[in-house]
């Protein structure tokens, strides 16, 4: 497995600590850069990889270190992630020897604990060159896995960089992790999508993953469920035998579009949202896991500017007494640029989700944001965002609002019309007004058929095409 060791330091580890930590391997060994010196690499004899440690990320958001890892530490502080090799049996505590020599010389502590020493570790033997760095654990022409150990699997920047490698290679990417791990929300979003998987260890079944709970077996490369004599998949036990949490979340998902100009500003609907639905902005924001950058939507305006037409994805979370984490996706089109949100709170089992505010926030989003759909609903999850891997019961719908453009292309009249019992409420200037349809209060199921036919409604508007 894998074996990630992070210094959580309150100075920045420079290149002289950085190296300091690397040499705790003694004589024998080589450092070297990668990834355009964003990685460095101890090596042994013939070139085999030990150690890589990244760049040192300087997190400035509160919380995060707590959410991710279980450990309190306060912000600011630098995060160096140090990745050993599973293929020498040393590498793990030269890992664990380059952060405690960091922690020596910069303060701070190790994740996790007690992996941080300071001692010179001999390397006995090195295997033979395989891959070129410690990222991936199998790879086959069809899958790359990579096996994960810590209490949160997050989007990180090496996992980005890896599963960008991987689709342009054309393979799948497969995270096996214990049956302990939870996902975080944007890692979770990305092992959803299809080849991509998260295979969890059972000692009953072997494997099954960890978002369907398909029982797998390694197959021609790769894991792929096992299916009966008819040729079904088969649920793990241990994915389908829990107690339905007693917690909430609310998610928000909505786009919004805007013209192109040099005066916009992205993320100015998402603060909106978040200052409605918890009193506050977003603490911060990010390309990646940990979120380390504090909130400011004329900078990750500038970034996607600066990646434009390419999509730009991001990250933002709130404050730590109040769970929050979205995804952002901001995409340049032909008639302007969107924002595409997932907004996703938390509550405890005697806190009540603020559902009395979505409409009002739907109307401030339609007036002055660019609102085109919007999508609410609550389901029965985990307050602090993450995922287990088990059975999860899906969101139901609690309204849905459709902007002022797709209302007009429809026709008012036929908008305001579903052949279902919901009538909706007129948004935004009476000339051209958004339609915001409640479905329900979120807890029961039929609110999904409702949906399913307001949208077959809406497709089926004469003179559209959708």
């Amino acid at each position: 497995m894998t074996k990630d060791v992070i210094a959580l330091t309150p100075k920045m580890p420079d290149t002289w600590a950085l190296l300091a930590g690397l040499y705790a391997g003694g004589p024998g060994l080589d450092v070297a850069a990668a990834a355009d010196g964003a990685v460095i690499q101890l090596c042994g004899p013939g070139g085999r990889t030990l150690v890589s440690v990244e760049a040192p990320i300087l997190v400035q958001v509160p919380g995060e270190a707590l959410r991710l890892l279980g450990s309190h530490v306060p912000a600011p502080f630098w995060w160096t992630e140090v990745r050993a090799s599973t293929a020498v049996p040393e590498a793990e505590r030269l890992a664990g020897s380059a952060c405690g020599r960091l922690n020596a010389l910069l303060g701070g502590i190790t994740w996790p604990p007690g992996a941080a020493t300071t001692e010179v570790v001999e390397v006995s033997a090195v295997p033979a060159p395989g891959d070129r760095q410690p990222a991936v654990d199998v790879l086959t022409d069809s899958t790359v896995l990579i096996l994960i150990d810590r209490p949160v699997v997050a989007l990180t920047s090496w996992l980005s960089d890896v599963l960008r490698a991987t689709s342009s290679a054309g393979r799948a990417l497969q995270i096996v992790t214990p049956p302990h791990i939870r996902l975080s929300l944007p890692a979770r979003t990305t092992l959803a999508q299809v080849p991509n998987r998260w295979v969890v260890q059972d000692p009953g079944c072997g494997y099954y993953d960890g978002l369907s709970g398909a029982v797998l077996r390694w197959q021609n490369g790769t894991f792929a469920p096992a299916l009966t004599a008819n040729g079904k998949p088969t649920v793990a036990e241990a994915f389908a035998d829990v107690i339905p949490p007693t917690e909430r979340q609310l998610i928000v998902a909505f786009r919004t579009l805007h013209p192109a100009d040099e005066h916009l500003v992205l993320g100015r609907a998402l603060e909106i949202a978040w200052r409605t639905l918890t009193g506050a902005a977003p603490a911060g924001w990010g390309t990646a896991e940990p979120v380390n950058l504090p909130w400011s939507p004329r900078q990750l305006t500038d970034l996607a500017r600066d990646r434009a037409p390419e999509p730009t994805h991001l990250v933002a979370v709130g404050h730590p007494d109040r769970p929050a984490i979205a995804t952002m996706r901001v995409i340049r089109t032909a008639t302007g640029v969107e924002e595409d949100i997932k907004l996703t709170l938390g509550y405890g089992e005697h806190e009540t989700p603020p559902l009395e505010a979505i409409e009002h926030l739907a109307g401030t989003l339609v007036t002055d944001h660019g609102l085109a759909t919007m999508l609410t609903s609550l389901r029965r999850a985990r307050h602090d965002l993450t995922t287990p891997p088990h059975l999860e019961a899906p969101p139901i719908p609690h309204s849905f609002t459709l902007g002022p453009d797709d209302v007009a292309d429809i026709g008012l009249t036929h908008a305001r019309r579903p052949p279902v019992n919901v009538r909706p409420t007129q948004l935004g200037p009476a000339a051209k007004p958004a339609l915001h349809y409640p479905l329900g209060d979120g807890t029961a199921p039929e609110a999904w058929t409702t949906l399913q036919h307001l949208t077959a409604h809406i497709k089926a508007a004469p003179g559209t095409a959708r």
